[in-house]
């Protein structure tokens, strides 16, 4: 699912649009090798240990076992991967989540005070990390598993950094450093 162009105002242009980091993937691709090879081996089992409606029974069992653990392990969390959206604009931050629910987070670039984003040893390896941006005086937000969360927060920084010397300065006056 593409991230609808109706959430973007028809003057805004977008600079950036991921999907949370594929390693978030590993663990219900892995999932669905386990249990279908288990599911495979009970099967065989069932096939050459019993006989007529136990045998069907059993493999019955089985196959049903396996879709339940393959739809919730599996299949869920590839939806909620790819209906997960974070979007920089020229004007904002953008965090829609959600496969039946939907729900989202905007963040008007003026209001970020902060930047940061931090990464461990896995996580630099697989050019990912988590992006936390502070906005005015709430707590922060955390946005894990943000692929290449240098360029995010360097991007980022400049359209705050951009955005803030375009706003006019309301009776603020410089200082001029003397030495």
């Amino acid at each position: 699912m593409a991230f609808p162009r109706d959430a973007i105002g028809p003057d805004e242009d977008v600079a950036l649009h991921r999907h949370p980091h594929w390693k978030m993937l590993v663990l219900p691709a892995l999932t669905a090798l386990v249990v279908t090879a288990l599911a495979g081996f009970l099967a065989g089992v069932a096939e050459r240990t019993t006989e007529g409606t136990a045998r069907t029974v059993a493999i019955a069992a089985v196959g049903v076992a396996w879709a339940a653990v393959v739809v919730l392990r599996t299949v869920v969390p590839v939806m909620r991967w790819r209906t997960t959206h974070f979007v920089v604009t020229d004007r904002r931050v953008i965090v829609r989540q959600g496969v039946l629910a939907h729900h989202g987070t905007d963040i008007p670039l003026a209001r970020i005070a902060n930047v940061q984003f931090r990464h461990g040893l896995i996580d630099r390896l697989l050019r990912t990390g988590t992006l936390v941006v502070v906005a005015g005086s709430d707590d922060p937000l955390e946005f894990d598993d943000v692929p290449d969360v240098e360029r995010v927060h360097s991007l980022l920084y400049h359209h705050v950094v951009t955005d803030a010397d375009d706003r006019p300065d309301e009776g603020f006056e410089p200082r001029r450093v003397v030495r």
